[in-house]
Formats: C-alpha cells, structure tokens, sequence
C-alpha cells in the first residue's frame, strides 16, 4: 500500500531545552516587577513536592499555614530595610498613641503585632500579583482545593495551589 505524505504536515523540530535567561525574558515580558515574581517562583520550585505542587497548606513552625502565608513569611526579611516599613511603624506608633496610654514595652509589642499583620496584608497582594504574572508566562499553574471539592474559583474556604510547569521546574534545576 502506498503512503502520501501530508502536504501540510511540518517536520517536527526539537524543541530546545528550557534555560534560566528565556524564562527570565518571559516573566519580563508580563510582570512589573520580574525579580519578585522569579523569586517567588523559585521559593514555589524549592518547596513543591515530586509532582511540582505546593500547598493549599505548608508545614512551618507555626504548624499548617496556607501557602501564601507561607511565602509571605519567607518573603518579609525582604521589607525590614525597606523605608516604606519604617513609615508604617511611625504610622501605626502615632495611630495607636491617639488610643489608650500604655506601657512602653506593651505598645512596642502592639505596634510590631500591628506592622506585622500589615506586613502579611500587603504581602498576600503582592503574592497574588506574582503569581499571577508567572501563570500569565506559562511557568506556573493555580486552582484552589478547599472546604468542599476542588474548584476554580476561590472563596468558600478554598485555598490556592500552585503547580510549577516541568519547563520551568527544568529551567531552575539546570540554573543550580
């Protein structure tokens, strides 16, 4: 029997192999703020299981947290030198001076409870920024798997998990 050949058929090219600085291009081309986001990428690398996911919770000293908490925590050694920080504590000094007086070592407490709990705030949003940027890229993958059945949508106590691509997981490893 005669075979014709596909007149539109393409001859298939390998496909090169993943590297650090395309990636770095592509998460370039679609986030604001590409360092935060490759950062966040490789914490998500390092801490995801065989299968390239992490979460909806992680084991920390605090027990299970969910795993934008998580990588809010690893994350904010990133805003102790940063002078938005320090505005903040002044900020929340002043707030809770118009309170009532308290002892100085229980309003320092008050106010790094306060800084850190804004801290988390405003960190869960970049998370979220960043993620997002790295699934626009196509390194990373997010649905949410919570209270009742795993689910697109968030809310009703689903919680985010995130997979990283076998492009992107090839790419770090073969940056080490």
């Amino acid at each position: 029997m005669f075979h014709q050949p596909d007149l539109f058929e393409q001859p298939r090219r390998a496909t090169p192999a993943p590297d650090l600085p395309a990636m770095v291009e592509r998460i370039s081309l679609v986030s604001k703020r590409p360092r935060y986001a490759l950062l966040v990428l490789n914490l998500i690398a390092k801490a995801a299981g065989t299968n390239g996911s992490l979460g909806p919770y992680v084991a920390s000293d605090g027990g299970l947290v969910p795993v934008r908490d998580w990588l809010c925590q690893a994350l904010a050694p990133l805003a102790n030198r940063d002078c938005r920080r320090l505005a903040m504590v002044e900020t929340v000094r002043a707030e809770l001076a118009l309170g009532s007086p308290l002892d100085t070592e229980e309003a320092e407490r008050r106010v790094e409870e306060e800084v850190q709990s804004r801290i988390l705030r405003s960190g869960r949003t970049n998370i979220s920024r960043a993620v997002s940027d790295l699934v626009r890229a196509g390194l990373l993958r997010r649905h949410y798997q919570g209270y009742r059945v795993d689910h697109p949508n968030r809310g009703a106590q689903r919680e985010a998990v995130y997979t990283i691509t076998p492009e992107a997981r090839l790419a770090l490893a073969r940056s080490c």
